[in-house]
């Protein structure tokens, strides 16, 4: 029996079920980046030069034998409003002052009848908000640049138009960004329904690549360098966009789809997210609290906020988008989800510090590797975890654009040109901000790009985080005692190991049992027998450390001094009972009790 390379979801459980394939464990590694104009006005410059860059990282996605069909790759622009203003009218309606937005779907190409499903569910979702459907239209494709195996899986690709709420004019700017922010939250909710009526429903082969009034993503099964061919759209002088974010995926472990291909949502991701196990299961406690602080009512749509069954990348993606959507900025929640080695650097300024523990105390950190390209319509960021085994270069112009991505030279800039260019270190980004116009916090007088120091020093001034964290506990491990140790402690030394060691102790926390724990670090590196040997006491079930699939080098502490961490557990001199950590980050805060409001 021969095994499509794209297999049925069945085929995926039988494998699943018989064989070494877990689609828990699904990950790539992939080439990503980012294009930006720095002076926020939108080009159709940037968007090819997105496409070119994006044919420049081909090399990094695997072609399947029929030579057409690839991993995935996509690209993730500004919504070009001429462009769907024209097409608003082809569907018999005159386009309102209102805010649009644009839905891109996957239907199920097959079932007409599960189509015709799809769509009663996704307008009637739309209408109960209050929103009015200018209507469907098919996105044209060219099927001649895509392989057999993309043709047998591939959906039909629709886009839905929505008329949304009219901003006040006379509030100005700053009532058309607060309206489009309210917009983009409805429009957030909208899909999390319409995903559940779907499953509710038992329909196989939905999914909505994006539903937004500020963007929209193409993206599929076909060669890095057809995408523009597969979506004639793109080739449209109206697409003009401020940024452009690309992907070009690379299966390792995980079967390619449609809907796997990249960008997700808000961001593109290069690497794997080897903590994924141990930050579902804490989302899983925090998203009740977090939901209905951030969505009130319809807090149980949200819930569960990471699906079932989701990629590394996907679930990193589906907490990002809730913490934009419940009002956080894009650098904002990178430093939250993927901070950089804080706790032993002598350097960092002391805000910098009491920001980092308090996001410490609100979020565990996905660890990496991660090369990341985010959005959140207003902000673009690129940046990397604090290990940086990732690659991410980035160059800058006179006259205003950045690129950034996983290799130099993907778009031709000559030198005289750049004013800035280099790699991303450890935990380090760089951001620009599109609005400017003194709409954020500490707003800029107008759209910027913000260098790694600079866009750190503004999201650390934006609160006082010193205040906030002043009444923290430090954790440490060597309050625990060997022997019976009570579950709540356990927790707690499991938590700080994983913190501090920055690696996976990452379900140790759901149960117990006698046979003792094994701490690794990165690709081997591992405490010594007789250390181990000295916390076997320490009850339980079972600590994993996939710390890289097979694409990780050995960890180099000198080499990777910014973004290494090492925790060493040591018996206490003159105590047979203590057990402590030497050298550990003892700055991470224990959780706090909420009682400081973000």
């Amino acid at each position: 029996m021969t095994i499509s390379f794209t297999a049925s979801a069945a085929e995926r459980a039988r494998i699943a079920d018989v064989g070494m394939y877990r689609p828990d464990m699904e990950s790539d590694a992939c080439g990503v980046g980012l294009i930006a104009a720095t002076d926020g006005k939108p080009s159709r410059r940037v968007v090819v030069a997105g496409i070119e860059a994006l044919k420049a990282v081909w090399h990094r996605g695997a072609v399947d034998a029929d030579g057409k069909t690839g991993d995935g790759a996509g690209i993730h622009v500004e919504l070009p409003l001429d462009f769907f203003h024209e097409h608003i009218g082809r569907a018999g309606h005159a386009p309102k002052p209102n805010l649009l937005a644009v839905g891109q779907v996957f239907l199920p190409r097959t079932d007409l009848a599960a189509q015709e499903t799809c769509r009663t569910i996704v307008e009637s979702e739309i209408i109960g908000f209050g929103y009015k459907v200018y209507g469907w239209r098919q996105v044209p494709v060219d099927v001649s640049v895509i392989g057999d195996k993309a043709m047998q899986s591939r959906p039909e690709i629709e886009q839905i138009m929505i008329a949304g709420p009219l901003p006040d004019p006379a509030l100005g700017a700053e009532g058309k960004a607060a309206a489009i922010e309210a917009f983009e939250k409805d429009l957030y909710l909208i899909r999390r329904r319409i995903e559940k009526k779907v499953i509710e429903s038992q329909t196989q082969g939905f999914y909505i690549c994006s539903l937004s009034a500020r963007s929209i993503i193409y993206k599929g099964l076909f060669l890095a360098e057809e995408l523009s061919v597969f979506y004639p759209d793109l080739m449209d002088e109206r697409f003009v966009s401020r940024f452009a974010i690309y992907h070009q995926r690379y299966s390792t472990n995980t079967f390619p789809q449609w809907w796997l291909a990249q960008p997700f949502r808000c961001l593109a991701h290069n690497g794997e997210i080897n903590t994924v196990r141990g930050n579902t299961n804490w989302m899983k406690s925090h998203e009740i609290k977090m939901a209905a602080a951030a969505f009130g009512e319809h807090s149980g749509d949200i819930k569960p906020l990471i699906p079932a069954g989701a990629s590394d990348t996907a679930a990193l993606d589906a907490v990002f988008e809730a913490f934009v959507r419940s009002g956080r900025d894009a650098p904002t929640a990178k430093l939250m989800l993927v901070p950089e080695a804080w706790g032993k650097d002598d350097s960092l300024p002391e805000t910098h510090r009491a920001m980092y523990a308090f996001f410490a105390s609100v979020m565990e950190a996905w660890d990496g590797p991660a090369a990341l390209a985010m959005t959140d319509g207003r902000w673009v960021v690129a940046g990397l975890d604090r290990n940086a085994l990732r690659p991410m270069r980035y160059c800058l112009t006179r006259d205003g654009l950045l690129v950034t991505g996983s290799e130099a030279g993907m778009v031709v800039i000559p030198e005289v040109d750049m004013v800035m260019k280099g790699p991303l270190g450890p935990g380090e980004m760089i951001a620009v901000d599109l609005d400017g116009d003194g709409l954020g916090t500490l707003g800029a007088a107008g759209p910027r790009f913000y260098s790694d120091r600079e866009i750190k020093d503004r999201i650390a001034a934006a609160h006082d985080y010193a205040a906030m964290v002043a009444g923290f506990t430090a954790v440490g491990v060597d309050v625990f005692m060997t022997g019976p140790i009570p579950t709540p402690a356990i927790a707690m030394l499991t938590r700080s190991l994983r913190c501090d060691f920055g690696v996976m102790i990452s379900a140790s926390h759901n149960g117990y049992a006698d046979n003792g724990i094994k701490i690794f670090g990165p690709d081997g590196y591992k405490l010594s027998d007789e250390i181990e040997a000295e916390i076997e006491a320490i009850p339980a079930r079972w600590s994993i450390a996939s710390f890289h699939e097979f694409s990780v080098p050995g960890a180099d502490e000198r080499r990777q001094q910014p973004g290494t961490l090492i925790a060493q557990v040591e018996r206490a001199q003159g105590d047979d009972h203590e057990q402590h950590v030497e050298g550990a980050d003892h700055d991470v805060p224990s959780r706090r009790d909420r009682q400081h409001a973000d």
